[in-house]
C-alpha cells in the first residue's frame, strides 16, 4: 500500500483506539462547518458527523452532542 494509504490507517488506528478525543474534535468540527454555512446544511453534516463517528466506533448517537 501507498504511503497515503498506511497513513489513512494509522489514523482509523488512532481513531478507534481514542474516540474520546475524535469525537470531541468531529462536534468542534461540525460546529464550525454548521457556523461557517449558516446552519443551512446541518442535517447533511449531521450526517456526515455520524457516518465518521460510527465508522470508528464513536458515540454518533450521544444526546449531548446535540445540546
Amino acid at each position: 500500500m501507498g504511503k497515503f494509504g498506511d497513513l489513512v490507517n494509522k489514523a482509523k488506528e488512532a481513531a478507534k483506539d481514542h474516540p474520546d478525543q475524535v469525537d470531541k474534535a468531529a462536534d468542534r468540527g461540525q460546529d464550525f462547518a454548521q457556523d461557517r454555512t449558516g446552519h443551512k446544511y446541518d442535517d447533511q453534516i449531521d450526517r456526515g458527523v455520524d457516518s465518521v463517528q460510527k465508522a470508528y466506533g464513536g458515540d454518533a448517537d450521544d444526546p449531548a452532542r446535540d445540546a
